[in-house]
């Protein structure tokens, strides 16, 4: 009798997330269509076990786990062009910027990923657009950050960001980041609202500001060595059932982010909406930073985030 493959996926977050939904549903699918040839097993969280959120990085490259997904912001430093889709005001809106990851640029990036580690990566979650939040005062302009200690990804172009905008950026893993919020050693956090919300970051951040300053994806990346050596109808099938996924995820965060403004509210937060003067303040003080993008990056790569 032939042992069915294992396959086991795991995220960062509780079983309720958009992202653990859909990861219910790819496994779902291939149970339904290879039944007892597959044992599909799930980790929500792994930092329930106590790992690191990055530690999905190498517990996928590695084999622990056959499926993982990640913000793209901490392979930056394996990686630099990804360090491209963390450079702030880059997309419009969530149209432009699912159009670029689903497009060329999303494949050209893939093939960076697949070049320097041991994953195949066959989709990207949308993590969407990020918005601050801070336990001092409300924020309307770049000024109302100076001095302010925020948490940001692990990534040199968000620090940078940050930087010109006057605050002080603290890069570290989102365990530290949890801690640090709830310790009050750092005075903000950027993310999602949903985000901010499933982590508890509300609670301790009464001032939230809707500035939409980076859009940011997560890779659903898998372990090349047991991936590869599967039979192609399992590879096309998880292919195909991560696609569907991707997309029930993408209009599942339009409600989750509904969802999460209404708690926040309730949890007596006070919801800044900027003007389109003060959003164009904030693009300004980050002008260098796109100034150089070009230079950093090349012309081929900021033509391919255009959508051209």
């Amino acid at each position: 009798m032939t042992k069915p493959i294992q396959i086991r996926m795991s995220g960062y977050g509780p079983a309720t997330t958009c992202f653990s939904r859909a990861l219910k549903f790819i496994g779902d699918k291939l149970v339904a269509e290879f039944g007892a040839d597959v044992d599909v097993k799930y980790v929500w969280n792994v930092m329930e076990l106590g790992y690191r959120a990055e530690d999905i990085i190498w517990l996928v490259e590695s084999g622990v786990l056959t499926l993982g997904y990640q913000s793209s912001s901490y392979l930056t430093d394996r990686i630099p062009e990804l360090g491209m889709v963390d450079l702030p005001f880059l997309f419009r809106d969530n149209d432009a910027a699912r159009s670029a990851m689903d497009g060329k640029l999303g494949k050209f990036l893939t093939e960076k990923v697949e070049e320097r580690t041991n994953f195949r990566v066959i989709g990207w979650f949308e993590n969407g657009f990020r918005h601050i939040s801070n336990r001092l005062r409300e924020i309307r302009t770049p000024a109302d950050l100076k001095g302010m200690r925020i948490r940001v990804l692990p990534s040199d172009v968000q620090a940078r960001t940050f930087e010109l905008l006057g605050a002080e950026p603290y890069k570290c893993d989102l365990t530290e980041a949890l801690a640090a919020i709830k310790a009050g050693t750092v005075d903000a956090q950027e993310n999602p609202l949903a985000n901010t919300v499933t982590y508890g970051a509300h609670k301790f951040h009464p001032f939230i500001t809707l500035t939409s300053h980076f859009y940011v994806s997560r890779p659903i990346f898998v372990y090349r060595t047991a991936f590869d050596a599967w039979p192609k109808a399992l590879q096309q099938a998880m292919r195909k059932a991560v696609q569907e996924a991707v997309a029930i995820q993408r209009n599942d965060t339009v409600e989750e982010e509904r969802a999460a403004r209404k708690a926040i509210e309730e949890a007596g937060g006070k919801i800044t909406e900027l003007t389109l003067g003060e959003q164009a303040a904030f693009a300004a003080a980050v002008m260098p930073q796109l100034d150089d993008a070009e230079s950093v990056y090349g012309k081929e790569m900021m033509r391919l985030a255009a959508g051209r």
